[in-house]
């Protein structure tokens, strides 16, 4: 079982900068692919970045490639998404998730956090 809590949302202007964190319980964090998906107003869930438990692979949407940056520091059961030169259309609740494995999935995650809402203003 892996507990998942997100920090670091909030209100920014746009052309600004956020980190957001995701603090995992459980002492098998390291084997775990981490994701961050997101969820706009009216749309569907959408996953952002991820980053498998060896870290040898990443997946970034196109929409945010060049802005956005996760990183895992496996010592501090930790996620990491650096998100700069943010848009209005990067508004939206921001969730954490876990799969065992080392396979980065669109989809198939396990475990999610409570997510955290990210407002980009014009």
């Amino acid at each position: 079982q892996v507990q998942l809590v997100e920090s670091g949302g909030g209100l920014v202007q746009a052309g600004g900068s956020l980190r957001l964190s995701c603090a995992a319980s459980g002492r098998t964090f390291s084997s775990y692919t981490m994701a961050w998906f997101r969820q706009a107003p009216g749309k569907e869930r959408e996953l952002a970045a991820a980053v498998s438990w060896s870290g040898g692979s990443t997946y970034y949407a196109e929409s945010v490639k060049g802005r956005f940056t996760m990183s895992r520091d496996n010592a501090k059961n930790t996620v990491y998404l650096q998100m700069n030169s943010l848009k209005p259309e990067d508004t939206a609740v921001y969730y954490c998730a876990a799969r065992t494995g080392n396979i980065i999935s669109l989809l198939r995650y396990d475990y999610w956090g409570q997510g955290t809402q990210v407002t980009v203003s014009s």
